[in-house]
């Protein structure tokens, strides 16, 4: 039998974010896998609100979390992925030995954090990927805005050939966080009530999260009517317009209150990305309710300590609760039945080097959901 030739490094264009804001796009070096890694080809990635706060993180770092491709290359020890096939890049990257995944808390997976030196790094290996000659990290191990990637099979979930990989690309992050915080984190049940503040990618997901787990009552709250209008093809029952002008929320506030025989809603989800509105969702809840706060906001806020009691329950989950091998397979299993509406949340695509519009676009709230693609 022939022996098949040694894989050799990869140029690739990726997108560097230099720490204090900015962004290049430039040639980048991923070299061939070591028996346990596996090289993807990046052919979509969806474009997030954490990609932009990435621009602040300590650079130079290849950017980019959500993705999928084809696998390129493998190493010898990978025996369940094979070149040529499609897959989805998750960032909850669980090595199965370590407490967190003992306990089912893959998102905080201590090797993939490199909170326990005995488990290993934290990426797929030291120097992987080269820029101007010198190692440079990728965003949560993934850096899916380039052309090439190198992750550990942990990384990966198969996707089926009909489902395309622009709209694949966004389970990774976005549609995981909302679903997963609706049906895993908030346990929603046939029947009780939902408000959810913003109507962007992860705020529509837990809409249709929502929707999968039975909800009788969504309620749908932005700023932009157009935004609503898809919150309700998703599945939303009711939709609120806010006003700026209502600073306080005492109309928003009084608006759900009538939607849900004034007790307030049985859970509430913050999706807007704004920390003043971070605890927003602790005023929409019912006594004994849910409030949960999805966005990953960043800042100080001040808010008054009763807005916590009568046994509300005030959560912030990370990545949805994602288990990846219980939860992107069932993800991917609804999107083929078309339970789980992906094609009109993505609403612009990109070149690479038009990064720069993505972000732009996402941020003036003119997308629900843009994807760079790469062919």
């Amino acid at each position: 039998m022939p022996t098949l030739p040694s894989p050799s490094p990869r140029t690739a264009l990726a997108a560097i974010a230099d720490g204090a804001g900015a962004f290049v796009i430039e040639p980048v070096e991923v070299r061939a896998p070591v028996p346990d890694e596996v090289r993807v080809r990046l052919k979509a990635a969806g474009v997030c609100h954490t990609d932009h706060a990435s621009l602040h993180w300590p650079g130079p770092l290849v950017m980019g979390h959500e993705g999928a491709g084809v696998i390129e290359a493998v190493g010898e020890a990978v025996t369940d992925f094979a070149v040529g096939q499609p897959v989805l890049l998750n960032w909850a990257i669980p090595c199965g030995r370590c407490a967190q995944c003992a306990r089912g808390n893959a998102p905080l997976c201590e090797r993939t954090l490199a909170r326990d030196a005995s488990l290993g790094t934290s990426a797929a290996g030291s120097g992987h990927t080269l820029w101007n000659g010198r190692p440079i990290e990728r965003s949560f191990n993934l850096g899916t805005f380039a052309e090439y990637t190198l992750v550990r099979p942990e990384a990966l979930t198969p996707l089926p050939p009909e489902l395309p990989l622009a709209q694949a690309c966004i389970l990774g992050c976005g549609v995981m966080t909302g679903v997963g915080s609706a049906i895993n984190i908030a346990d929603v049940q046939p029947g009780e009530s939902v408000a959810v503040v913003g109507c962007g990618g992860v705020g529509l997901s837990v809409i249709q999260g929502a929707r999968l787990a039975g909800a009788g009552r969504i309620i749908a709250i932005d700023l932009h009517q157009a935004k609503l209008d898809r919150a309700r093809e998703l599945g939303a029952t009711d939709c609120i317009v806010a006003s700026r002008g209502d600073t306080d929320h005492q109309a928003l506030i009084k608006a759900v209150l009538a939607l849900t025989g004034g007790r307030g809603a049985d859970h509430a989800f913050e999706a807007t990305g704004q920390a003043a509105l971070s605890f927003l969702p602790l005023r929409l809840v019912r006594d004994g309710g849910n409030a949960l706060q999805l966005s990953g906001s960043h800042g100080e806020v001040t808010v008054p300590m009763p807005w916590f009691q009568w046994n509300k329950r005030y959560l912030t989950p990370l990545y949805g609760g994602c288990v990846p091998d219980r939860d992107l397979p069932r993800l991917i299993d609804w999107a083929l039945s078309g339970a789980l509406e992906l094609a009109s949340m993505v609403d612009a695509t990109y070149r690479l080097e038009e990064l720069r519009a993505a972000l732009d676009d996402m941020l003036a709230g003119r997308t629900t959901k843009g994807v760079v693609l790469f062919d």
